[in-house]
């Protein structure tokens, strides 16, 4: 079933290299050490500009993901740093510090997003199934199971724009969904990821290496008959979401939602491959070189 949804598509299509937020953290003194890293205004690194800011490392790493705190231009081999102008934009933005805490906080799992919205787990699960609010992160816990992470103020503003939903007889389209046993969360997830990791990206071979990175590899060998252009794809591809698991058994759950599933999710996402490997081509052609320029 085509995925499908009455909220939340604003952020659809969306992901996170955030690995500038490693190491970061708000403790005390963060801060006076973030000043200290800035110097006379050279771009700071990212446990600076989280401490400059006031925020955790999860905080800062959502934040980073959801294109609140943008990134300066990564140097060869280094990390991602964050420019004086960047902080102090994000700095002068009206309710500083707390309408960005409140932007990038998340709940984990039913019950709590469920509690966040005023009504029951079980109903919350049906609305998440059926796409009517989308995961913006996921963690495995220690059975292996998927949990889901959601914005909690994303959750408010869909509790106050559509009370009718939560409350009586679920829609003809959810009941649709619910008899199929189909669940939307993880495709929902993965249109959000590459849909944020599309807005971090200008150059035309990035672009294209997003898309890839979605789809089953076999896909992308039919999309992608050249193997040079594959190893340019790879050589490109973003790194794992935040939260992504390092344990190899709960990896290999988490490395399942990273992949598109049904037939008309791959068909999206190879029709956007192709479209992208178009311009990508034409960029290298008329450049007379192979691959990103």
């Amino acid at each position: 079933m085509m995925q499908r949804g009455t909220a939340l598509r604003d952020g659809a299509g969306v992901g996170a290299d955030v690995r500038e937020g490693a190491g970061v953290g708000a403790g005390p003194g963060a801060g006076l050490a973030a000043g200290a890293e800035a110097g006379a205004g050279a771009p700071v690194s990212g446990a600076g500009a989280a401490g400059e800011l006031g925020l955790s490392r999860s905080e800062f790493a959502r934040a980073v993901q959801l294109g609140l705190v943008r990134a300066g231009p990564r140097p060869p081999g280094g990390a991602a740093r964050y420019t004086r102008a960047e902080l102090d934009r994000v700095r002068a933005a009206g309710g500083f510090p707390e309408t960005l805490r409140a932007r990038v906080e998340t709940v984990a799992g039913a019950e709590t997003a469920a509690g966040v919205m005023g009504i029951s787990p079980s109903r919350f699960t049906r609305l998440a199934r059926c796409g009517h609010v989308a995961p913006v992160g996921y963690r495995i816990n220690r059975y292996r199971a998927v949990v889901w992470l959601y914005l909690a103020l994303e959750l408010k503003e869909f509790a106050a724009r559509e009370p009718g939903i939560l409350r009586g007889v679920a829609p003809l389209a959810d009941q649709a969904v619910m008899a199929a046993k189909e669940d939307l969360r993880p495709s929902m997830w993965r249109g959000r990821h590459v849909g944020l990791l599309l807005r971090r990206t200008t150059a035309p071979w990035e672009h294209a290496a997003v898309l890839a990175s979605v789809l089953p590899e076999e896909e992308v060998r039919r999309a992608v008959p050249d193997p040079a252009e594959r190893i340019v794809l790879a050589a490109l591809a973003p790194p794992l979401p935040y939260g992504h698991p390092q344990i190899p058994a709960a990896a290999a759950v988490a490395a399942r939602l990273l992949r598109a599933q049904s037939p008309q999710e791959i068909r999206r996402y190879r029709g956007g491959l192709a479209f992208a490997l178009a311009g990508a081509r034409g960029q290298s052609k008329s450049t007379g070189e192979r691959g990103p320029t």
